[in-house]
C-alpha cells in the first residue's frame, strides 16, 4: 500500500521566526519520513496582501531556501512554486462554481481581514477555494495545519463530498487535518506569541552577533541576582527548552533557584545551545542562496512532479462535468 500523500502550504512571508520553525518547518519536514509530501510556496494566496513584485520574488526564495536549510529533502519531497502548476486556478475556478457566497463570507480569511481592517478583495473572499483546490488536486490524504487553519480543512472536505455527490462518483479523495496538538505557543521576547506583527520576533538565519543581542532584549521579571526564580514562568527558559535537550534543561532549571544566577546567565545559556542548533541551517542556507540555479532546479523538478498528479485529477474533474479532457 502507498504512503499517504501530505500537502503542506509554505507562506512567502519574510524572514523566518523561532515561531515558524517549531510549529510549522519542523513538524511539516518530518511528515517526509512517513508520507509521500508535497511543499508548495503559496505565492497566489500571498498577492492578497502583497503587490510589491520583487517582495514577492525575494520571499519565494526566502521560503525555498528556509525549508531547504532545515532538512526539506528534495529526493523524498516535491517542492515548488504555486504558481508553476497553473492547473490550481483552473480547478480553483471549478469549484468556486459550486460554492456559496456565503459560505465564504463567514470563512477565518475574511474575517481576519475584517478585523484587521483590510481590504477585502476577491482573492481574500476566493482564498479557501484557492486553498480547497491545492489540497484536491494532489489527492491529499492528510493536510496538516494548526487549528485556526482547520476550518479551511473542512471546506476542502465539503466542497469534495458535495462534488462527488453531484456528478455521482469519487473524483476527489476527501482529505484529513492533520492536527498539531502538541505546538505550544513560542513566545516572542515580550511574552506574547512570537508574531512579526508584534515585532518581537528572533531570526532563524541572524548571524551570532545579532542572535545574542536580539535575545538580550527578552522581557524577564525583575528578580536580582541571589533570589529564587521560576524556570516554568520564565521567557527565556521556554524558548531554551525548544533547543536544548533533557539533561541541559534540567540543569538549567536547577540553576534557576541558585543565588548569583540572574536572567543574563539564562540567555546566555539560550543562545549558546539556539547558536548551536542553528550551525548546520545557518551553512545550509548560505550555501545554498550562492547557487540559485540549484534551488531554482529543485523548484522546477518539483513543479514537474506536481503537475504529473495534478493533471490527472483535472482530468478526471473535466470529463465529470462536461468539459474537453485535457488529452
Amino acid at each position: 500500500m502507498p504512503p499517504k500523500r501530505a500537502l503542506t502550504g509554505i507562506q512567502p512571508s519574510g524572514v523566518p521566526h523561532v515561531g515558524n520553525l517549531k510549529g510549522m518547518i519542523e513538524p511539516a519536514i518530518q511528515l517526509q519520513d512517513s508520507t509521500e509530501p508535497f511543499y508548495f510556496i503559496a505565492s497566489f494566496h500571498a498577492l492578497t496582501t502583497t503587490h510589491d513584485a520583487e517582495l514577492v520574488r525575494k520571499n519565494q526564495r526566502e521560503a525555498a531556501l528556509t525549508w531547504l536549510a532545515f532538512g526539506l529533502d528534495p529526493a523524498r519531497a516535491a517542492l515548488f512554486r504555486q504558481e508553476d502548476v497553473p492547473e490550481v486556478t483552473e480547478l480553483a475556478w471549478i469549484l468556486g462554481c459550486f460554492v456559496n457566497m456565503g459560505v465564504l463570507d463567514r470563512a477565518h480569511a475574511v474575517k481576519a481581514a475584517r478585523d484587521a481592517g483590510r481590504e477585502i478583495n476577491l482573492g481574500t473572499l476566493a482564498y479557501p477555494v484557492l486553498m480547497a483546490a491545492d489540497i484536491l488536486l494532489y489527492d491529499s490524504d492528510l493536510v496538516p495545519v494548526g487549528k485556526d487553519q482547520k476550518q479551511h480543512v473542512e471546506m476542502a472536505r465539503d466542497m469534495a463530498l458535495s462534488m462527488n455527490h453531484h456528478v455521482g462518483r469519487e473524483i476527489f479523495r476527501v482529505p484529513e487535518p492533520l492536527i498539531r496538538e502538541e505546538v505550544a505557543t513560542v513566545p516572542g521576547l515580550d511574552g506574547r506569541k512570537m508574531s512579526k506583527s508584534y515585532g518581537n520576533t528572533v531570526e532563524l538565519f541572524a548571524p551570532p552577533k545579532a542572535l545574542r543581542k536580539r535575545i538580550m532584549q527578552i522581557v524577564t521579571d525583575s528578580k536580582g541576582l541571589d533570589e529564587p526564580k521560576d524556570p516554568s514562568t520564565c521567557n527565556v527558559f521556554a524558548l531554551y527548552k525548544l533547543f536544548a535537550s533533557a539533561d541541559e534543561q534540567a540543569a538549567l532549571a536547577a540553576r534557576y533557584v541558585e543565588p548569583g544566577f540572574g536572567y543574563g546567565h539564562a540567555k546566555q545559556a539560550l543562545f549558546e545551545v539556539m547558536d548551536r542548533a542553528m550551525e548546520a541551517p545557518r551553512a545550509r542556507y548560505e550555501l545554498l542562496a550562492a547557487k540559485p540555479d540549484e534551488v531554482e532546479d529543485i523548484l522546477i523538478d518539483g513543479a514537474r512532479r506536481a503537475r504529473a498528479v495534478a493533471r490527472s485529477t483535472l482530468g478526471r474533474v473535466r470529463e465529470a462535468i462536461g468539459l474537453h479532457s485535457l488529452g
